[in-house]
């Protein structure tokens, strides 16, 4: 059997998961989230199938996600983590920066982080993230365990949707009004 070398679809199936879960909610009129595509520039393609097989980034991406929720601007990226600690080297310095710019005009930007050994989602709400961000920079941890998160923003799958995370944009939400 072959053994999968490439890095590149880490991440995949949980996003494929945020993808049919946005469906559901566009379906019943609760908010139109859509995938941002990466930017890239074909080198080489396939000629009989059409398939680009060579390829490279044209620019930086900015997040996975970004929509409206009942008239609230969102964004977000999809991470994966094996393990109870997440390295900061996953999130990108442009990510930081424009995320922090949504949330300057009024939006709401997070990271939904897919716990995989513990099959649970943590909402990491952009100003914990700057957080462990600006710790990282000051010479602090380049990581976060997940002891440090919030107990109220992990969630699992429910009937009927599989990444729920529309409920955590209203705790997120609640939060912000107190």
């Amino acid at each position: 059997m072959a053994t999968w070398k490439s890095r590149g679809l880490r991440g995949s199936t949980f996003e494929e998961l945020i993808n049919r879960t946005n469906e559901i909610y566009e379906n019943s009129n609760l908010c139109l989230i859509q995938k941002v595509p990466t930017p890239i520039t074909p080198i080489r393609m396939d000629e009989e199938s059409r398939h680009i097989t060579l390829a490279y980034f044209d620019k930086k991406s900015t997040v996975d996600y970004i929509g409206v929720v009942q008239g609230i601007p969102v964004c977000f990226d999809a991470k994966e983590c094996n393990t109870d600690t997440f390295p900061l080297q996953n999130v990108h310095q442009h990510q930081i920066s424009f995320m922090e710019k949504f949330e300057q005009q009024q939006g709401i930007a997070f990271l939904l982080i897919h716990y995989t050994k513990r099959d649970t989602y943590y909402y990491l709400r952009f100003k914990e993230l700057a957080s462990f961000w600006n710790r990282a920079q000051n010479g602090g941890r380049k990581s976060f365990r997940i002891e440090e998160l919030q107990e109220a923003y992990f969630f699992g799958a429910k009937p009927g949707v599989l990444v729920p995370y529309l409920d955590m944009i209203q705790a997120d939400l609640s939060e912000r009004d107190t």
